[in-house]
């Protein structure tokens, strides 16, 4: 007699994930490339290479914290650096063991939250040291802590004059065993305009006084950092114990009229919707408030579902828009939530068309709205608001080396 075996039953399909009405699809394959082509880039007069921090603050430039703090590391960043204490309990909320470095407190800077997770605390004065060791006294942790110095561009940082105090203060804490003086570092105010090269020099000299300063002290510095994107770049000199990489590791360039093709790099972010609606207009038509633009002569309005609502610059008029891979201008203000685009009299767009503002399947660049909005790569990627969802894809491109996922 023959036995009948019960058939398994098949598992409900998952439901129908709906495609997002706007996105800015983020590919972590790119940023793990950035961050190779970075590191082979960098080099000190010894011959060695500096190691290399990951820079995720401001949500890693709007690129998402979390997943691109994974992949930098993953790419052989040596460490995350983020400016506030709490951008880096994030990371460690995330389970992410890295070492991590904030820098920019207020008085309710979480110190004692810090130091349990263990997170690095940049200093910038007396005051600010002695915060740290009260919280370090309070948990009962060693404050590791990088001194900051100003050299020149006027924000935080320990003046001059003031350092030597500091430094002295530092050496009595670390005697007592509260802060260990990891490292020093600054921040460059013109290395993003070569031509200024005297200015960046001046501002490197400080930074070896400051140096000189704390190991007189008694607390020599095991890491120095003064290299930001530019300077890691174009400034080899400058790279000493570890550089401070931003912008780089998103695909954008800091320099002005130069691509980041030029450097090896691919931008990751492209922000992305569908045409809305569709209408043919006559001439005179108003485009927008306070009507700044109005047709000229017959031809299609597209509408796409994006704002300043969405990070959007208001002021970008006329920036390009790729439709169906067709390139065409804004044309108007952008409002809130939505902006018009000129398609043209003999259009064949339809609603429902895919439509990218930036990003490589257009081949539009970030500058590019940058520029039509009066500003610069870096604020144009980091505004793009929360209300946009953030899609991450892990593709590698022709020639990479097994880095990206698909």
């Amino acid at each position: 007699m023959s036995e009948t075996l019960p058939v398994p039953s098949r598992p409900a399909a998952p439901p129908a994930v709906p495609p997002l009405e706007r996105r800015a699809r983020v590919d972590l394959g790119a940023v793990r490339h950035n961050v190779r082509a970075l590191r082979a880039r960098l080099t000190r007069a010894d011959g060695t290479a500096p190691r290399l921090m990951a820079v995720v603050k401001a949500d890693a430039y709007g690129h998402g914290a979390v997943p691109v703090a994974r992949a930098v590391l993953e790419a052989g960043a040596d460490r995350l650096g983020v400016a506030h204490v709490a951008e880096a309990l994030e990371l460690r909320a995330a389970g992410i063991a890295a070492p991590v470095l904030a820098w920019l407190h207020t008085r309710d800077t979480p110190f004692a939250a810090a130091l349990e997770a263990d997170v690095a605390l940049g200093v910038s004065s007396a005051a600010e040291l002695e915060a740290v060791a009260a919280a370090a006294r309070a948990v009962g942790r060693r404050a590791v802590v990088h001194v900051k110095t100003d050299t020149g561009l006027g924000r935080n940082g320990c003046l001059p004059e003031a350092l030597p105090a500091l430094a002295a203060r530092a050496a009595a804490l670390q005697a007592e065993g509260l802060v260990d003086v990891e490292g020093v570092f600054s921040h460059l105010a013109v290395a993003d305009e070569p031509e200024r090269a005297q200015e960046t020099d001046a501002q490197a000299g400080a930074f070896a006084a400051a140096a000189g300063v704390l190991a007189a002290a008694g607390v020599p510095a095991r890491v120095r950092h003064l290299a930001n994107t530019p300077a890691a770049l174009t400034r080899p000199d400058l790279h000493h114990d570890m550089v401070r990489v931003g912008l780089g590791l998103y695909g954008l360039s800091p320099f002005a009229g130069r691509s980041p093709e030029e450097f090896g790099l691919r931008p990751a972010m492209s922000l992305q919707t569908t045409l809305a609606q569709v209408k043919r207009v006559g001439p005179g038509q108003g485009v927008s408030y306070g009507f700044r633009f109005r047709t000229t002569g017959d031809t299609v309005l597209g509408l796409v579902p994006l704002g300043y609502a969405d990070g959007v610059p208001r002021v970008a008029e006329h920036a390009p828009v790729a439709v169906g891979g067709r390139h065409v201008r804004a044309v108007g203000r952008i409002a809130m939530d939505q902006f018009l685009v000129d398609l043209g009299p003999d259009a064949r767009e339809e609603v429902g068309d895919p439509v990218e503002l930036f990003g490589p399947d257009s081949g539009i660049p970030a500058d590019a709205w940058a520029e039509a909005a009066g500003t610069i790569n870096y604020e144009l990627v980091t505004r793009i608001s929360p209300r946009v969802p953030r899609v991450h894809v892990d593709a590698a491109a022709p020639g990479d080396t097994g880095e990206g996922r698909a």
